[in-house]
């Protein structure tokens, strides 16, 4: 549906997802009304300068006294301070909402601080900014909404060309836990590690091909964004606590496991969650395959040259999912890009017997992964500890280690990132078609 120009889009809020909204909503010809903190006026201004339907104010009041529906963009640790300030300013019979990854405390925002007049539809895009939002999931809630102003916001919606998605801000905050808590934290956990032992991974022959291209970039595209992207989602929702908390002790009992030597209690352990996982796919074709992993290295190692790999972190996913109770497929409609991904990492190990028996024969022989194991589980469970304190500084401090170190490989792992999303975008597409 084409834009309303007498419709005003309010934006709260220009980190790199604003900006994404702004010009996404402006190109189809809304009006958008975008700010962000006042010592970022002129600058904004200066960016967006000659770019049509979109006009840039110093502060939220402005913004949410012309504006028909406003999306608050910012931190969700922010998010109340900001709603505090700005939401009495809403005009009358509007619309607001929210951008964070975390409902619950975001709605609560709003019955907290705007006026009983406005109407409350919220939304989440479960993908980065640097990702084509056509077919990804976009989750809208409606919670407190006519039906003229619940059709507003998904007309307004509609021009990303993602796949809506109708939830609950409870439903919404479950699956997010479900699908991207423990993503996050196996990403954040291995690029911790890496960073400790004075690692690049890509430069590391042990790291080569096959799914270490999905450790490695996915890693480092997680350490390229913002912190607080990842901090909300796992300090403010409590699944997500709870659910990294499992993380690091699958991490760690397993290891002691493989440090024992107690191969047959691993064994035991590891197929017992493969099964509860993945025993319903057995007849559905696997997500990733040799020839798609294998075109996305940052190094271009030959694949003769690979090694095996214990896989604590693939290991400690699927225990984490059992002891958690989680079947991943059941929310595959709500999956981001990153979690697909993860996802198939973990059925191309746990699908493919061979594989896993020498994954489990490796872990418990072989010593060479054994540094790198320890210094892994001693990242999740610090993870997991800033997590389950709740603050804020410790969590940026942590993330902000590792994204200094690997900084100088953004750009590039950007870039297969990218391609690697895209890559398993269409391989989703063909799966579905082949079930029809």
């Amino acid at each position: 549906m084409a834009g309303r120009k007498d419709v005003f889009v309010g934006i709260i809020g220009m980190g790199n997802m604003g900006r994404l909204y702004a010009r996404v909503i402006a190109a189809e010809g809304w009006s958008v009304n975008a700010c962000d903190r006042e010592d970022k006026f002129e600058s904004l201004k200066k960016e967006f300068a000659g770019i049509e339907n979109i006009h840039v104010y110093a502060n939220g009041r402005s913004v949410s006294r012309i504006s028909d529906y406003i999306i608050y963009a910012v931190e969700a640790e922010l998010l109340d301070t900001v709603v505090a300030a700005y939401g009495p300013s809403t005009k009358l019979g509007a619309i607001v909402g929210g951008q964070t990854s975390c409902k619950t405390p975001e709605i609560k925002a709003f019955e907290k601080h705007i006026p009983p007049d406005v109407d409350i539809v919220s939304c989440h895009s479960l993908h980065g900014p640097t990702v084509d939002p056509a077919g990804q999931p976009l989750v809208i809630i409606r919670h407190r909404a006519s039906d003229r102003s619940f059709k507003l916001v998904e007309d307004i919606l509609s021009c990303f060309r993602s796949k809506l998605v109708h939830l609950s801000a409870e439903e919404h905050d479950r699956i997010t836990a479900d699908t991207q808590a423990v993503t996050h934290a196996a990403f954040l956990s291995m690029g911790t590690a890496w960073a400790a032992n004075n690692q690049f991974p890509w430069e590391v022959t042990r790291w080569q091909g096959g799914i270490e291209n999905i450790k490695i970039n996915l890693t480092l595209r997680i350490y390229s964004n913002k912190w607080h992207v990842y901090a909300g989602l796992a300090i403010l929702n409590p699944a997500a606590q709870k659910q990294i908390r499992q993380y690091a002790a699958s991490a760690t009992e397993l290891f002691k496991l493989i440090l024992q030597g107690k191969k047959e209690e691993l064994s035991r352990r590891i197929r017992s969650a493969g099964e509860f996982v993945f025993g319903k796919q057995k007849d559905q074709e696997l997500l990733l395959r040799d020839d798609i992993l294998d075109k996305f290295s940052l190094s271009g190692v030959p694949l003769h040259e690979r090694k095996p790999n214990s896989h604590l972190s693939l290991l400690a996913m699927v225990d984490c999912w059992h002891k958690c109770n989680i079947v991943p497929y059941d929310h595959i409609i709500c999956s981001t890009p990153l979690f697909r991904l993860w996802l198939g990492a973990t059925e191309y190990l746990f699908r493919q017997p061979d594989l896993l028996d020498d994954c489990i024969r490796f872990a418990i022989e072989d010593e060479t992964f054994r540094s790198d194991d320890l210094e892994f589980t001693f990242a999740a469970r610090g993870w997991s500890d800033a997590v389950s304190f709740g603050d804020f500084d410790t969590y940026r401090k942590r993330f902000e280690m590792p994204q200094e170190y690997f900084a100088p490989r953004f750009a590039d792992a950007t870039k297969v990132g990218n391609q690697m999303i895209s890559t398993i975008l269409e391989r989703t597409k063909d799966i579905e078609k082949a079930k029809e």
